[in-house]
């Protein structure tokens, strides 16, 4: 049976929901967040040696990486699911925003949330301006105008589309769906983007996307 390792309000609350998807029986392994740093506890560092979520077994097979788990699932487990037809445009599609989700989308979500960090983070109150300063430098210079310019990209594609590749929910909406919910829910200015909000209020009303949420617990971005 599938184990999945399960840390709260992370990634790999989207790998639960591809299993509903797939209607693959699973298990479920939880970790709780450090309630100060909010990193994951040592104990996923016996599953794999980064001791990061999501991470799945699957008999002997231990897969990390949220791309590569998905791309594992549709493979071994999908039947034809999940992902369209080897060597269709569909398919380059599927292969350019599952992999686009991480590799592009998520590096200015993830210096937000640093610096963001930085500005509410203690330190010495002399420190305080000097870091603040360069916080928001960086923020108003190079993070926000990237993810502005990665939602309006996004959108854009989505005009006329209910998935991201094809006319079938794949493999690629499961990865879209994290950075996508997260932006939404940080960025609430970003909610004029219609096709992008549409999109995650689809994923959200399905039922798979629902019964996930029920056995992975409290998730921020539903």
């Amino acid at each position: 049976m599938i184990v999945v390792h399960h840390l709260q309000n992370s990634r790999s609350q989207r790998i639960l929901w591809m299993l509903e998807e797939l209607g693959v029986e699973y298990s479920v392994k939880r970790y709780e967040r450090d309630p100060e740093s909010q990193l994951a506890p040592p104990e996923l560092l016996k599953v794999h040696a980064l001791g990061k979520s999501p991470v799945i077994t699957d008999g002997d097979n231990v897969v990390a990486e949220s791309g590569a788990i998905v791309e594992y699932l549709a493979r071994v487990h999908g039947n034809g699911r999940m992902a369209p037809e080897v060597g269709s445009n569909d398919y380059n599609q599927y292969i350019y925003w599952l992999h686009y989700a991480e590799g592009s989308l998520m590096t200015p979500l993830l210096l937000r949330l640093v610096f963001v960090r930085i500005k509410t983070t203690k330190m010495p109150f002399f420190v305080k301006p000097i870091a603040n300063g360069i916080a928001d430098k960086v923020l108003a210079s190079f993070v926000t105008p990237n993810i502005k310019r990665h939602m309006e990209f996004v959108d854009q594609h989505l005009e006329g589309r209910e998935w991201f590749a094809g006319d079938q929910l794949s493999g690629a909406d499961i990865q879209m769906s994290f950075p996508l919910e997260a932006t939404l829910a940080r960025i609430p200015a970003l909610q004029k983007h219609k096709n992008v909000v549409d999109f995650v209020r689809r994923v959200q009303a399905r039922d798979a996307y629902k019964q996930a949420l029920e056995t992975g617990g409290a998730y921020d971005y539903a």
